[in-house]
C-alpha cells in the first residue's frame, strides 16, 4: 500500500465499540478477574490502548518489528542511551541537535560514556572513530540545523561491520520521507512534537526498533524509567499523523520555492536545503529520501548575533518559536535558541554560525510567506545607516 492509505489502515477501529476514532483511555489502572489475569493492561504506565494504538502505528510507518512511546522527543533518545554501559563510547554527528549533545555531554559523560563527534557526510571519519568500545553510530540525517545529509546504508555497513548498532534520528525527515530501517538502521527515534503530530499542540517522543531483542530492552526501559507518553497526547500524535504525508508533501514543495527564492537576496550568504542543487548532499538526498522536507536554513553576509535577531524578529508570518513541523511557519536563530546550550567554539566548528537562521515552513500560501521574508529584509535594509 502507498502511504497514505498505510496509515489510515494502520489505526484499527476499537473492537469493543466499533469506534473508528482511537479512543482516549483516560486511566491510571485496569480492573483484573484473577491477579496477573487480565485483558492485557494492568497500570498505564506499563501499557494503555491508547498509547499501544500509537506505538503499534508508528512501528508499521517504520518498517519496524515494535514501537514505543515517551513523553518527549528527549525522553525518546534518553531510553536508547540507557542501553549503553559505563565505559562505552558512540559516534555521533557533528551538527547535533543541541538537546541531544546536552543530554550526551552534560548527562551521560558523567556515567563513563564518551562521545565521540564526526562529520558523518564523509564515511570515512566514521571509519576513523569507531573503536573497540563503539557501541552506537549515532545519526542525524537530515541534520539540524544545517541540513546535512549523512549515507544511512553504507554507515549501518560499517556499524555493523564493527558490533555497532546504527541509531537514526528520523524527526526531520519522518517515515513520510524516508525509512532508516530499511537501510540498516537499528533503531529510529522521533521527535513526535515535529511533523509526526504536525499542529504545535503536543509533546511526544517516540522510538521504533528493528528486532524483538531490541525491543525487549527497550520496553524493560520504558516500563522501568516511566518516561511514558499519556493516553491524550497518544491519540493527538495519532491523529496527527493521519496528515503526515498531505502535510509534508505542500511543506517541502513550499520549502523548495523558498528556497530558491533566498538564493537571489544579496543579504543571504549559504542556504542550506538538500532540494537545491547547490547542497553538498543533494545527490545522496536525493537517492536516500522521497522529498526534501519543509526546513531551510540559511546564514546571512553580515554573520552577526545582531543582525539575525533583526530579521526573526521582523517577520509577521513567520512565528519566532523553537520547534518544527508544525501547520504555522517558524524561524528561529538557533543559535540563541536551539543550540543555545553548544559551546560557540563547537557551534561554528559543526556550521552554526553566529547568523543562522532556521526557516519551518508551514501549511501557508508560499508566495506569502516569501513576501514576509521581503518585508523582513526591507524594514532591516531601511534601519541600516546610510553610507557617507
Amino acid at each position: 500500500m502507498n502511504l497514505e492509505t498505510k496509515i489510515i489502515h494502520a489505526i484499527g477501529v476499537d473492537e469493543q465499540t466499533g469506534a473508528i476514532s482511537v479512543p482516549i483511555y483516560q486511566t491510571s489502572t485496569f480492573v483484573q478477574e484473577l491477579p496477573g489475569v487480565n485483558k492485557g493492561f494492568d497500570y498505564s504506565r506499563s501499557n494503555n490502548p491508547t498509547r499501544q494504538g500509537l506505538e503499534e502505528l508508528i512501528a508499521v510507518l517504520e518498517n519496524g518489528t515494535r514501537g514505543f512511546a515517551f513523553g518527549s522527543g528527549l525522553a525518546a533518545i534518553d531510553a536508547v542511551i540507557k542501553l549503553l554501559n559505563a565505559g562505552d563510547e558512540v559516534v555521533a554527528v557533528d551538527d547535533i541537535y543541541g538537546g541531544t549533545y546536552r543530554i550526551f555531554t552534560q548527562i551521560y559523560s558523567g556515567f563513563g560514556i564518551k562521545i565521540n563527534f564526526v562529520d558523518t557526510t564523509d564515511v570515512t571519519n566514521v571509519v576513523d572513530a569507531i573503536t573497540p568500545k563503539t557501541k552506537f553510530v549515532w545519526l542525524e540525517t537530515p541534520t539540524n540545523p544545517t541540513l546535512k545529509i549523512s549515507d544511512i546504508s553504507e554507515i549501518a555497513k560499517i556499524a555493523h561491520a564493527n558490533n555497532a548498532l546504527l541509531i537514526v534520528d528520523n524527526t526531520f525527515a519522518s517515515p513520510a520521507l524516508q525509512n532508516p530501517l530499511d537501510l540498516g538502521a537499528d533503531i529510529v527515534i522521533h521527535s513526535a512534537t515535529k511533523y509526526l503530530s504536525g499542529h504545535s499542540d503536543v509533546i511526544a517522543g517516540l522510538v521504533v526498533v528493528k528486532d524483538e531483542e531490541l525491543g525487549e530492552k527497550i520496553k524493560l526501559i520504558q516500563n522501568s524509567s516511566g518516561g511514558i507518553l499519556g493516553p491524550f497526547d497518544s491519540w493527538l500524535t495519532i491523529r496527527g499523523i493521519q496528515t503526515l504525508p498531505l502535510r509534508v508533501e505542500k511543506q517541502s514543495e513550499s520549502a523548495l520555492k523558498i528556497a530558491s527564492w533566498l538564493q537571489k537576496r544579496d543579504e543571504v550568504d549559504k542556504i542550506y536545503y538538500p532540494g537545491l542543487s547547490t547542497h553538498h548532499n543533494h545527490l545522496l538526498a536525493k537517492k536516500q529520501q522521497r522529498l526534501f522536507g519543509g526546513v531551510v536554513s540559511f546564514t546571512l553576509k553580515e554573520d552577526t548575533f545582531e543582525s539575525a535577531t533583526k530579521l526573526v524578529s521582523s517577520t509577521e508570518l513567520f512565528k519566532l518559536a523553537e520547534s518544527l513541523g508544525g501547520t504555522k511557519s517558524l524561524i528561529c536563530h538557533c543559535a540563541q535558541m536551539t543550540h543555545a546550550s553548544v559551546p560557540s567554539e563547537k557551534r561554528r566548528a559543526s556550521g552554526v554560525q553566529d547568523s543562522l537562521v532556521r526557516l519551518s515552513i508551514g501549511l501557508e500560501n508560499s508566495d506569502d510567506l516569501i513576501t514576509d521574508l521581503e518585508e523582513a529584509f526591507e524594514k532591516i535594509n531601511q534601519q541600516k545607516p546610510a553610507l557617507a
